[in-house]
């Protein structure tokens, strides 16, 4: 396996963004939409925080219900905005962090999904399975 490669090489550069003034309605729709469980959220171009599916998934207990799911969830989003609900204390990353350097980052912490900053802006986002995929590829 190579050494040293940049997760410039393997992250997701066309990010799915949230604004601090979004709601929680069009982050799920977001979610939903993409098929994707982590949106960094943006003030202007520079990254303040991060919400991931389970982080909605935590203040909803629509699941434990049958009728009116929606209704439900639209009710409990409007309790909390964006930034209630969004991890703040991010750890980072810049393009030229070694794919090694963010897989051991990810099998250490908690999180699954780093931004990628250069000088504070967010130019992309690295996931697990952004490094499953990587690894995949080394036995093609």
């Amino acid at each position: 396996m190579k050494n040293n490669v940049p997760i410039s090489t393997i992250m997701t550069k066309n990010v799915i963004k949230l604004n601090l003034s979004d709601d929680l309605t069009k982050a799920e729709s977001l979610f939903k939409k993409y098929h994707i469980r982590h949106i960094p959220v943006v003030s202007g171009n520079k990254i303040v925080g991060m919400l991931s599916y389970t982080d909605l998934l935590r203040i909803s207990f629509a699941d434990a219900l049958d009728d009116d799911e929606n209704e439900i969830d639209v009710t409990v989003y409007n309790m909390f905005t964006v930034e209630q609900v969004m991890a703040r204390k991010l750890v980072k990353v810049s393009p030229e962090t070694s794919i090694k350097d963010v897989a051991e980052i990810l099998s250490a912490k908690e999180f699954h999904a780093l931004p990628v900053v250069q000088d504070e802006i967010l130019v992309g986002i690295v996931t697990t399975t952004d490094l499953i995929k990587y690894l995949l590829q080394q036995y093609y």
